[in-house]
């Protein structure tokens, strides 16, 4: 048969080894292709490598340097999973790559070895194991799930295929073993057919598999169908099948028949199996491939083979669906990557012809909308509607291929048909037919439509055309319009009727979408035409369409000044200002002319408007002369003198201060320089003096006006004009700056109040050079303080200070001076002038001075009597000198007590120097406070020598004690034998108990006759060691007690140890006699430990395994 004829189209897309893939490689585990989109290899020399192959592009391979055991590309997206075995074990390492994000999605470590992997959906991998199947989806965190266990048949089996019907509800696995022993060339497929729902298999005999979805007649839900196909030995007899089989049936409706045909082999080819199958949901026809290049087509409905034929010289091993086409691609081990599809010209005149069935061509070409029918279709139709059979010809016409019979022909044929009563019409069973078909075309829709709208059922045209059961026309809208103008305007707008689409809008004043629809259509109406219309109807509605066209992409269809001018013919001022004001808000400089206009439009008929939107300040390019004399016209002298650049223009309108906000005028003369602000301040007062002044003290060149006036002796009027001012809502700073300097200059009596009154208004400053100029020294003070110039003022207050003194201010103002020499200078201000106050200064400032120079300062004065209450206070710092100021006046006024307590706490003074001061004054507490610093400073012996020159022995004993001296506590000791002193004696053997030697003690007693006197010291001495013995032979026992328990529990040990060594002889084989070899102690050992009752076994534990 020519290939021109032939049904089936084969053509090499390309081939693996022209781009760059070595022959060894292109086998069934190096080559995957889940989809038409990709292929996929995986090569390991000369290095490990993945070869991705997008179809699209297949010249521009993709080749990645990665190490896996297998590499699978996703069916729709640039998504990789690869497998990998981990060394030293069974398991597999799984991960999935986003090669376009570069970025790993998800992984996992498969605890058993994954056998056959793929892509059963876009967003699933099924995972095979020797023992279960697994599905692990590319979304969300989850593990792989076991999905069933394999069955039986598929033992031993080398996987080859996996997949699930679309609704994932059913799988199937599919494997291949080792022939039958009388005939091993032929490959043995099994199959386990999986239920999710009933979770249930059944194992079958299968070489390939597939699913599809079938639209039985009769039933609107389509039936899942499973073909697969077999070539077995039965008997001795060879037998192949194909079968097609429908899965979990519909209860109460129509299902499909199970259908099976032969597969006739070729003499040749008796060896040959199934090795893949697809299924073309376009065509509905089923291909199974063989591995030696056969291809087989049959029809999915009838199970009818339609074609046969070799389509590859070499052995196929993998296929894959060309959805899109209703086709298959198929490699070879050649390297070719085959694609095959329906001669679409050619099929149905092949079946017609060569096979001779002329129904299966009819069903092909409807199921198809194949042509090659056209002929037969007809014939039938005729044949159909002369036997009456309306129902069926109406069928036939509605699934006629590429709508031959949907004709006006057709339609007028049923409309000729007499009504029988009682029946429906049949040009209403054709159009009921076609309806549950699909969609109408436009003769049918409007023929359909007539008949709908003349029995008065709009609704059937409103649920049809939201069904999209109607194919919309112009003519079908103009038809509808007469009963429904919305529902006639949806049929416009499907039907691309523009100029009728934006009729309907403005007669709806739905002007807006007028503009929408035409962007969207890319349509241009007539804009001037409709903005006229509007504005004769809808003046508001006119400027929103005006403002709907500016905003149009690529700019506004009319010109701004145009749409302005149709407004303002009709007198609508509003609607033109608000237009302008909407689009002229970029501000652009091409925009001049039409900023000036719409300020000139509104500045003769609405200042206040005019006056707002100068206001607003969104233009800055009309002509501004024009607008200051339109202003100044419209009696808007604001806006006239921000507008007018001349003086005389400036001089001519400032005069009308009637008119104008006095806080406006005062922000316009900081405008000015100030040649022009005196110029036109002079105008001002020659028009109305009193009355423009009080605003003229507001502004910023007051101080000019003011010395104006002074030096014509004016004073008195311009104090009383500055008072009033005060009161001004938003008064000038310089007012109230420019009355405290009269007042400082001609009214001193006033100025202290004001400057209280408003010192957060003034300019603090300015005041301080004439308060000083003119001697305001108290005045001063407090301006300096308000300016926190606490340096300043202090000075002040101290170089004038029968004027500007205050204890208590000056108290608040030098805590906060920052020159410290301020501090020294305010202790000898007030050494001077306020000594009776020079301990609360000291006090304030305890926290800032240097404390020794504070008591230098005073000692050189001679007064440091006088500050003693500040020295107690700060005797807490323990400072040298304070601390050396205090003592010195304690023991100048005797007050032991007081020194006693001194030295005690604070210890920072002249410890010896103090002492040997003390050490001879007349009073004994003085003396004995000389011992005391001395045994605080170490120097015991001249404590010592002190406390027993005063006959202090109780000191002298507990100084030695401290001490830990023990010559100096036995030095003590003779000395109390030699003064007689027993009961001394005594005592000084418990204080200086720890120091003195017992046998220097009873030495001393006995020779000097105090034994009563020492025996309670030898009685405590004989009880201490006592004591001490007892403890040390408790520890010894101790020790012995934990010594001895040791070594009992050793020699428990020991004798455990020995008890086993006893029994385990009896437990173990007679150790090998001299010469018998054995040297690791296993020379006794046999293979076959029949001793132990079990049977021998050969080497590694495995049983002997026969060739297959």
């Amino acid at each position: 048969m020519a290939a021109a004829s032939a049904p089936i189209t084969m053509k090499e897309v390309l081939t693996l080894p022209s781009l760059g893939i070595n022959p060894q490689f292109i086998t069934f585990t190096h080559v995957t292709m889940e989809s038409d989109k990709y292929i996929c290899v995986r090569e390991t020399a000369p290095a490990n490598s993945v070869v991705i192959i997008d179809m699209n592009m297949p010249m521009q391979p993709l080749r990645r340097p990665i190490t896996a055991d297998s590499a699978l590309m996703n069916p729709n997206s640039r998504i990789l999973a690869l497998k990998a075995q981990i060394p030293g074990s069974t398991q597999d390492h799984l991960q999935i790559f986003n090669i376009e994000m570069k970025a790993k999605m998800k992984s996992y470590q498969m605890p058993e070895q994954v056998v056959f992997w793929k892509w059963i959906t876009p967003k699933m991998l099924g995972l095979v194991t020797q023992t279960s199947v697994y599905h692990w989806s590319v979304e969300g965190d989850a593990e792989p799930a076991r999905m069933f266990d394999r069955t039986a048949n598929l033992t031993g089996n080398q996987i080859i295929n996996y997949r699930c019907d679309p609704s994932e509800k059913w799988l199937v696995l599919i494997g291949i073993a080792p022939g039958a022993p009388e005939r091993p060339q032929l490959v043995k497929g099994n199959m386990q057919l999986f239920s999710v729902d009933q979770q249930r298999s059944q194992a079958l005999e299968a070489h390939a598999a597939a699913f599809a979805s079938f639209k039985v007649p009769g039933n609107e839900i389509p039936s899942i169908l499973i073909s697969f196909a077999s070539k077995t030995m039965v008997g001795g007899q060879l037998t192949s099948k194909l079968h097609v089989i429908e899965l979990g049936a519909q209860t109460g409706k129509a299902g499909f028949s199970k259908k099976q045909a032969d597969l006739f082999f070729p003499p040749d080819f008796a060896d040959d199996f199934p090795v893949a199958m697809q299924i073309s949901n376009k065509y509905s026809l089923i291909y199974v491939i063989t591995k030696l290049g056969l291809l087989f087509v049959y029809d999915l409905d009838t199970a009818t083979a339609v074609y046969r034929n070799r389509i590859s010289p070499d052995p196929i091993f993998l296929t894959t669906e060309a959805t899109s086409i209703g086709g298959f691609y198929a490699i070879n081990r050649r390297g070719q990557v085959l694609l095959a599809t329906v001669n679409e010209a050619t099929i149905v005149p092949f079946v017609s012809g060569q096979l001779n069935n002329l129904e299966l061509a009819v069903n092909l070409a409807k199921r198809g909308n194949l042509p090659g029918a056209e002929n037969l279709v007809v014939q039938r139709f005729q044949e159909l509607f002369s036997q009456m059979k309306y129902k069926e010809a109406a069928e036939l016409a509605a699934e006629s291929p590429q709508g031959i019979l949907r004709t006006p022909d057709t339609v007028a044929k049923f409309q000729s048909v007499p009504v029988q009563p009682g029946q429906t019409p049949p040009l209403l069973q054709y159009f009921g037919t076609l309806l549950t078909r699909g969609k109408l075309n436009a003769f049918e829709s409007l023929e359909l439509s007539r008949l709908v709208v003349n029995q008065n059922k709009k609704n059937l045209l409103e649920n049809w055309l939201a069904e999209d059961k109607l194919e919309c026309s112009e003519e079908l809208g103009d038809l509808v319009k007469t009963v429904d103008n919305d529902l006639a305007l949806k049929i416009y707008i499907k039907a691309r009727a523009t100029p009728k689409v934006v009729a309907a809008f403005a007669e709806r004043r739905e002007f807006d979408k007028i503009l929408i629809y035409s962007k969207q259509v890319g349509y241009t109406p007539d804009y001037l035409f409709l903005l006229q219309t509007i504005l004769r109807s809808d003046p508001q509605g006119a400027v929103n369409f005006a403002l709907m066209m500016s905003q149009m992409e690529g700019g506004c269809p009319l010109d701004y000044n145009t749409i302005t001018d149709l407004f303002l013919q009709r007198n609508m001022i509003r609607e033109a200002t608000s237009f302008l004001l909407d689009v002229l808000k970029p501000n652009l400089p091409e925009h001049g002319y039409l900023q000036t206009k719409v300020l000139e439009i509104n500045l003769v008929t609405f200042p206040n408007v005019a006056d707002a939107i100068l206001a607003n300040g969104m233009f800055s390019h009309y002509d501004r002369p024009r607008i200051a004399q339109l202003c100044e016209k419209a009696g808007l002298y604001m806006r006239a003198l921000q507008h007018y650049t001349e003086l005389p223009d400036i001089k001519r309108v400032i005069v009308n201060t009637h008119a104008i906000e006095p806080q406006a005028l005062v922000e316009f003369f900081g405008t000015l320089s100030r040649e022009w602000a005196l110029e036109c301040m002079k105008d001002l007062l020659l028009v109305n003096l009193r009355g423009n002044l009080q605003i003229i003290v507001q502004v910023d060149d007051l101080e000019e006006v003011s010395d104006y006036y002074q030096n014509r002796g004016r004073f008195d009027e311009l104090i009383s004009l500055m008072e009033s001012g005060l009161g001004l809502e938003r008064a000038h700073m310089g007012i109230f700056t420019e009355l405290g300097i009269l007042y400082a200059r001609y009214r001193p009596d006033k100025l202290m109040e004001h400057i209280k009154l408003f010192s957060t208004r003034l300019n603090i400053p300015k005041l301080i050079r004439v308060c000083d100029e003119q001697q305001h020294w108290k005045e001063l003070t407090y301006l300096y303080i308000q300016y926190d110039e606490y340096d300043n003022a202090a000075a002040t207050i101290m170089n004038h200070s029968p004027e500007a003194w205050d204890h208590m201010q000056f108290k608040d103002v030098v805590v906060k001076v920052a020159n410290v020499e301020l501090y020294y200078k305010a202790v000898h201000f007030y050494l001077q002038e306020h000594p009776d106050l020079i301990n609360d200064l000291l006090n304030v400032l305890s926290l800032r001075v240097d404390h020794t120079r504070v008591v230098d300062i005073m000692r050189k004065a001679g007064h440091l009597h006088l500050v003693k209450p500040y020295m107690v206070a700060v005797q807490s710092n323990n400072v040298a000198a304070v601390n050396e100021a205090l003592n010195a006046i304690y023991v100048e006024e005797e007050d032991y007590e007081r020194l006693r307590e001194s030295i005690d706490m604070h210890d920072n003074f002249d410890q010896i120097g103090l002492a040997q001061k003390v050490e001879k004054h007349e009073l004994l507490e003085f003396r004995r406070i000389a011992a005391y610093i001395y045994k605080k400073a170490g120097r015991w012996r001249q404590s010592v020598a002190l406390s027993k020159k005063d006959n202090l022995y109780k000191d002298a004993m507990e100084t030695s004690s401290q001490s830990g001296d023990r010559e100096l506590a036995e030095e003590l000791l003779v000395y109390f034998v030699e003064q007689g002193k027993k009961e001394c004696f005594a005592s000084c053997l418990f204080t200086c108990y720890d120091l003195i030697r017992p046998d220097v003690a009873l030495e001393l007693a006995w020779f000097n006759n105090m034994i009563d006197f020492s025996f309670p010291y030898l009685l405590q001495f004989i009880r201490e060691y006592t004591t001490k013995v007892d403890e040390l032979v408790k520890d010894k026992l101790e020790n012995l007690q934990e010594v001895k328990s040791k070594e009992k529990e050793e020699k428990d040990m020991v004798a455990q140890q020995n008890m086993y060594a006893q029994l385990l002889p009896l437990a173990l084989p007679a150790p090998p006699m001299p010469g018998m070899g054995g040297g690791m102690g296993m020379g006794g050992f046999q293979p076959g430990m029949a001793g132990m009752g079990m049977p021998p076994m050969p080497a590694y534990g495995m049983p002997p395994m026969g060739g297959y």
